[in-house]
């Protein structure tokens, strides 16, 4: 009997805790008064600039994914994944031996029929005012079979250089498709990736409204996903003419130079990020930090000095995390949220 006692005083006792515990926390947290805590800032001048900003992503204007202009089977590769090549340096080959052989043919061809026409020339010489009829048909005939035959002789050159991927352009081998050789590779099947790091740029689109703030030459901060406390500078170096196909509204192309050095061990293409077109800059100028600044139907305000003293002011550009003050507080006064 003792003990089923003891066991209800017990359960008693840790309730009531519990309750005092409930009850504390709902003293401190919603019942007690807070603190009035409120910010202050001192007024400065400094520079202060009207941002628009536009996300976008990491491109590379030398970029391209090279595909042999026939069909074959891959006889050699000369290149893997990460490789530095130059322009014009040869990457790959389909086999070459038929195409080849086509070639060699119409090479000889083309010096039987040029020797023919050599002869002619000689049996026809000294008659160019009085040809007859039978020279000029002989003339004729000797200078169709070496043009067919030069004709063909280009065709075979064309199809045998179709057979070779050289590179269009200095820059990094990115991908390889097929990283080994004896596979059949169909027509236009994409081979081998080659970029430049060097071309690379910063894409953005902006709509119609946003458009017609934006000319060549506007300062940019972009800011990488991937990084995102590091800013690069930029500068816009194209804004399209014609809106971007397969877009929901009518969207234009933004293509934005880097303008310094950029690591590129870091960027690579596709990143993503945002870019921060400056529209307006003005330094030297008073600001204070938007969450200062109030508006009722009177104008816009602030709080100045300990009193808190409410004075309208008149304000100018404003930016992400500054705003102008034109008129109504002097640097150095203090405000309040």
């Amino acid at each position: 009997m003792r003990k089923i006692i003891n066991f209800f005083w017990r359960r008693k006792i840790l309730l009531a805790a519990l309750l005092i515990v409930i009850a504390y926390g709902i003293w401190s947290f919603i019942i007690s008064p807070k603190k009035d805590v409120r910010l202050s800032y001192q007024v400065q001048k400094g520079t202060v600039a009207e941002e628009l900003v536009l996300t976008g992503q990491v491109k590379a204007a030398e970029h391209a994914f090279l595909s042999f202009q026939s069909s074959g089977e891959l006889a050699w590769l000369g290149v893997a994944e990460g490789e530095v090549v130059k322009k014009g340096q040869r990457l790959a080959n389909l086999d070459t031996k038929i195409p080849y052989e086509t070639f060699e043919s119409a090479v000889a061809e083309l010096r039987g029929t040029q020797a023919s026409l050599d002869n002619v020339y000689d049996q026809v010489q000294g008659h160019a005012t009085d040809e007859s009829f039978a020279q000029r048909d002989l003339r004729t005939s000797a200078e169709v079979r070496r043009d067919k035959s030069y004709r063909a002789l280009e065709i075979a050159k064309k199809n045998l250089s179709n057979l070779y991927l050289t590179a269009p352009f200095p820059g990094i081998v990115s991908s390889v498709t097929y990283p080994f050789t004896g596979i059949f590779i169909p027509l236009s099947q994409g081979v081998i990736e080659v970029v430049n790091p060097d071309s690379l740029y910063f894409e953005v689109s902006a709509d119609q409204t946003e458009v017609a703030q934006l000319k060549n030459g506007v300062k940019v901060k972009i800011i990488l996903d991937a990084y995102p406390s590091e800013e690069v500078d930029g500068v816009v170096s194209y804004v399209g003419y014609t809106p971007i196909s397969g877009e929901v509204g009518t969207v234009y192309k933004v293509k934005i130079a880097f303008t310094e050095a950029y690591d590129l061990t870091k960027f690579r293409v596709g990143m993503g990020g945002d870019a921060k077109l400056i529209l307006t800059e003005k330094e030297n100028v008073l600001f204070a930090p938007p969450e200062f600044i109030s508006s009722d139907a009177t104008g816009k305000y602030i709080f100045v000095g300990p009193q808190k003293k409410k004075v309208y002011i008149e304000t100018g550009i404003e930016g992400e995390d500054r705003v102008e003050i034109v008129s109504g507080i002097s640097a150095g006064d203090t405000i309040y949220d």
